[in-house]
């Protein structure tokens, strides 16, 4: 039985040569993992719209969508998702957590010291050693 795909928008956030990267909350699935700040697009959306507003709820902060860095497609055991991962710049505002465990700011040799959500594997993999 096929599940539907959730799309799924993320923000590669950077600050000169250090990105933002968002720690799950201990009670979602997957919680504690390290992920991209984001999430689902909810109906009549755009992905940009999506990844605005998913900013705002997590990290009351303003972003300026730009290209998409990366598409992933991953299976979780309970959803398929679709993820656009888009480089985004902090328009307005000081990132909070809202929802988070933590937020940190690392650099790309930083990456191997956090475990990530398994969808971020080939997106860390491509910000450490390029295409």
């Amino acid at each position: 039985m096929d599940k539907k795909v959730t799309e799924v928008v993320a923000a590669l956030i950077w600050d000169r040569s250090r990105f933002l990267i968002c720690q799950r909350p201990a009670h979602k699935a997957r919680g504690l993992l390290w992920e991209f700040v984001g999430g689902k697009v909810e109906p009549g959306e755009t992905k940009e719209q999506a990844l605005i507003r998913e900013c705002q709820e997590e990290l009351a902060v303003t972003v300026s969508v730009g290209e998409v860095f990366m598409e992933v497609d991953h299976v979780y055991p309970d959803l398929n998702v679709h993820l656009t991962l888009f480089n985004a710049g902090i328009r307005k505002g000081t990132p909070r957590m809202m929802e988070h465990n933590d937020i940190r700011w690392i650099t790309r040799s930083e990456i191997a010291q956090y475990e990530f959500c398994p969808a971020d594997e080939m997106i860390l993999r491509k910000l450490q050693y390029g295409d």
